[in-house]
């Protein structure tokens, strides 16, 4: 058995840098912006406490009334105001930056107004801090500035004690260099100590401000979601005015072309002139026939015939029909219960189908793989490519219309999926996403978002 042997030049450089940083915690800016802290929260605890206390007395008394209540909503979203006083003392003394409440949405109407200002949540939860905060405040202060006071007076009471009356004194065996030694060492001791006697109660009040003043998880999803959809319906939009536009400047100007070739052919049949009625049939039929290719295009953008067969046989047309080499490699378990929902299937289809365009098209890859599994109710699709690379997610620009993998993201967002990008500059690129594996047929299946392309 090999013997392992202790290192006493390597130990004490393993700890010197612990003792370093305990050593001159007393003297660190942090450890007084955090005493500053505490004492900033006990002159605000007073009031915020009055406050608090009077919110509660308004709300019950004015409970048999009707105006009464609206002084009691004003309070209680009033409470907005004292979190965002005390996250802003958080991040200016302990560097702790806490985001937010999602704002309350506004509501018309009387009773509506009335109730979203009394159940403001972010509102009752400041209040709700604010009673918390007190009790942590106060002992916080009251260790913190004893041990201050303490270990300050303790180092120095060798230069002041014999101003003490006897009463006050220790006793006069203390007075004696060994005595005084010992009690400047004590005091030190305790300002050593003081950091970290104070440091608890200050993350407790900062754990209370994360907790009590800052976004639920619930409501960030909310504000997601709605934030999300407002994406999915603009995307709709603009697919809509896109189908136009082309339906307009495309195909409908071909049949008008189609429609004037034939008029013009039947006015030389009926005047017998034949010299040129066969090349006005000639280009008549070629501009209907790429009349009928450009209503396949857009029809089959709107909704590929392909997923009437399912995903699976979608994918795979698709990687057939793809600019590249493309290799779709789809679990089974996919489609075992069942068809997916009809917005699944699509915003699976159309997120591959631009991946794949974008490999092509901007990473210059030569080749493509997909892969697509289902299990749990979760749906795992990953796009790999070896392009070149470097590929980003960009916010919109404020024009409405979300393209690219801005618009992907959220479109997967829009049904609670989640999408992730690996891409380093050289490549590869791997974009995953989650998806719900809603059934066909499911409820509220059919209210998720639209899959249509950006």
């Amino acid at each position: 058995m090999k013997t392992m042997t202790l290192d006493p030049q390597a130990l004490r450089s393993a700890l010197r840098p612990g003792a370093s940083r305990l050593l001159s915690a007393p003297y660190s800016a942090g450890t007084w912006r955090a005493y500053g802290y505490l004492w900033c929260m006990l002159l605000l605890g007073p009031f915020a406490l009055f406050y608090t206390l009077a919110t509660v007395a308004v709300t019950v008394g004015a409970a048999v009334t009707v105006v009464g209540l609206f002084v009691a909503g004003g309070l209680v979203v009033g409470g907005r105001w004292w979190g965002a006083t005390y996250r802003r003392l958080a991040a200016d003394l302990l560097d702790t930056h806490v985001a937010a409440p999602v704002p309350g949405r506004r509501r018309e109407g009387f009773w509506p107004r009335l109730g979203g200002a009394l159940g403001d949540t972010a509102g009752w939860r400041a209040l709700l801090f604010m009673v918390a905060a007190l009790p942590v405040t106060l002992l916080g202060f009251i260790v913190s500035t004893a041990c201050l006071v303490l270990g300050f007076g303790g180092v120095t009471y060798w230069t002041w004690f014999w101003s003490l009356p006897p009463e006050l004194a220790m006793d006069s065996s203390w007075h004696n260099p060994a005595g005084l030694a010992l009690v400047a060492l004590g005091g030190l001791v305790v300002l050593v100590l003081w950091p970290l006697a104070q440091s608890g109660f200050v993350a407790l009040l900062t754990l209370l401000t994360r907790v009590l003043l800052g976004p639920t998880a619930a409501s960030l999803r909310v504000a997601e979601l709605e934030r999300s959809r407002a994406g999915t319906v603009q995307d709709a939009d603009a697919r809509l005015r896109r189908i136009e536009r082309d339906l307009h400047d495309g195909t409908q100007a071909r049949l008008v072309a189609v429609g004037m070739q034939l008029g013009e052919a039947r006015e030389q049949l009926v005047a017998g002139e034949t010299e040129t009625l066969g090349e006005l049939l000639e280009v008549a039929h070629a501009s209907t026939k790429d009349a009928l290719a450009e209503l396949r295009e857009l029809a089959r953008g709107i909704h590929p015939p392909a997923l009437d067969s399912g995903l699976a046989v979608a994918l795979e047309t698709l990687a057939a029909r793809a600019p590249l080499p493309v290799t779709a490699d789809i679990d089974p378990a996919v489609e075992a219960g069942g068809r997916l929902a009809p917005a699944i299937e699509s915003i699976v289809y159309f997120s591959i189908a631009e991946l794949v365009t974008n490999a092509a098209k901007h990473a210059h890859a030569s080749r493509v793989h997909v892969r697509v599994e289902g299990g749990s109710g979760v749906l795992h699709i990953q796009v790999r490519d070896d392009g070149s690379g470097g590929a980003t997610v960009v916010a919109p620009d404020g024009s409405g219309l979300r393209s690219g993998l801005a618009g992907l993201a959220e479109r997967v967002g829009s049904v609670d999926g989640t999408f992730d990008l690996s891409s380093p500059v050289g490549g590869p690129t791997v974009v995953t996403m989650t998806l719900p594996a809603v059934r066909a047929g499911t409820a509220g299946a059919h209210r998720t978002g639209t899959g249509r392309p950006a």
